[in-house]
């Protein structure tokens, strides 16, 4: 039994020896001159690290900044385009319908000129007289072209 406590003794300090020693090790680089290189680096560099995560983290914020200023700057554009395009249609369909008006009167005054014309064909059969009878242009096919009127018209009326 002595023997057993004199080997549980000797354990013991072994035990106590190696935990001391690994206390010096993860507590002793402060005063080891060997490893305060080390932790100096180490302190540094983390530093380092936060202060490039802070600026990365900034840089992504302005990036997010300028793209949300983008976006508004573009629904802004875009809106303006939009009523641009909403007036243009309406004014599209004023014109459009302006025309319309304008198609239906020239065919009217070609159907009266036609009819007057007819009328300067019975004249000039009745009375013997030569009377030039204007050619009546197609307003369909050449709607800028208008019609030539003759002297001769007015002065038999």
């Amino acid at each position: 039994m002595i023997k057993l406590v004199i080997i549980l003794s000797k354990n013991l300090e072994i035990v106590k020896n190696k935990m001391s020693a690994r206390q010096a090790e993860s507590s002793g680089s402060d005063s080891d001159p060997r490893y305060a290189n080390v932790d100096e680096r180490k302190r540094k560099r983390m530093i380092s690290n936060r202060d490039s995560a802070r600026r990365s983290r900034m840089r992504k914020q302005k990036q997010m900044e300028d793209l949300v200023n983008e976006v508004s700057k573009l629904q802004n554009e875009n809106n303006k385009l939009m009523q641009g395009i909403y007036v243009a249609q309406q004014r599209y369909m004023e014109m459009e319908s302006a025309n319309n008006v304008l198609r239906a009167q020239a065919v009217e005054l070609t159907e009266r000129l036609r009819s007057l014309n007819s009328v300067l064909q019975i004249v000039e059969d009745v009375s013997g007289l030569s009377v030039e009878i204007p050619e009546i242009p197609d307003p369909l096919f050449k709607p800028w072209a208008a019609p030539v009127f003759s002297t001769a018209y007015y002065d038999i009326c």
